[in-house]
């Protein structure tokens, strides 16, 4: 075997020891959070952050027992889809569009992702829908909420949410799967909680209008308490794969 391959083989092996030892201590952190509020670890989907990070990564955290991973960009989650096919492609791990996308985007992420997170208009929905019903599929979608009220964050109002929610079951070739949303950068996660509270609430009053199952909050300095609140899906990105390139 060439210096070169081998090295590279080592190098990722080397990866997925790092990142199995990393997600092994997650997934108790998932367990413990779980016990406190009652809840089952079952019920909690880690998503795996890779942007910025090179597709061996994304292969070394597959080795690992990894699955799901999101993506905060077209053009990013295009290039290493095609390198590791999602499940819509007949690949074995999922992938999650999880950042703001813009209407001329929409077809690439229709062709490439499992699950969208950030669905924040009903432009942006038309866009998606149309894009969807020439590809055949149907795009399980969050909708993102600003529950945070910070001008730099996309999402919906929390007062617009029940009718964007309501509007979205028209749809035939979206699904309404449940709603997303980013808290404030808080030291203390503890200062976040009643943002991920009120999302809580806001999803078992939507899920009145739409049969919703999932919640998506909680990132690497808070996903403990999201869980404890009632988070579904957790997305994390250097807690898991350490700092993030430049």
């Amino acid at each position: 075997m060439p210096k070169l391959k081998a090295d590279m083989m080592i190098d990722v092996q080397s990866q997925a020891r790092a990142i199995a030892e990393r997600l092994e201590d997650v997934r108790e952190r998932v367990v413990r959070a779980c016990q406190r509020s009652g809840r089952r670890a079952g019920e909690i989907t880690v998503v795996g952050v890779t942007k910025k990070f090179p597709v061996d990564m994304v292969t070394a955290a597959r080795e690992a027992g990894l699955h799901d991973f999101g993506e905060n960009r077209a053009q990013e989650l295009i290039s290493k889809a095609k390198a590791l096919p999602g499940a819509l492609q007949g690949g074995t791990i999922r992938w999650h569009m999880i950042g703001h996308l813009q209407r001329n985007k929409a077809r690439d992420v229709v062709a490439c992702a499992d699950v969208f997170h950030a669905l924040d208009s009903l432009r942006l929905a038309n866009a998606l829908e149309q894009r969807a019903a020439e590809a055949g599929r149907v795009l399980p979608c969050f909708v993102q909420v600003n529950v945070s009220g910070e001008a730099s964050k996309f999402g919906l109002d929390p007062g617009e949410a029940h009718d964007v929610v309501r509007r979205l079951t028209e749809y035939e070739h979206l699904r309404v799967v449940g709603l997303m949303t980013l808290a404030s950068p808080a030291a203390d996660p503890e200062d976040v909680r009643p943002q991920f509270r009120r999302m809580r609430t806001l999803f078992e009053t939507c899920s009145d209008v739409a049969p919703m199952t999932s919640l998506s909050m909680g990132m690497s300095g808070d996903f403990d308490v999201a869980i404890e609140e009632g988070a579904t899906h957790v997305r994390l990105g250097t807690l898991l794969f350490g700092p993030r390139p430049a």
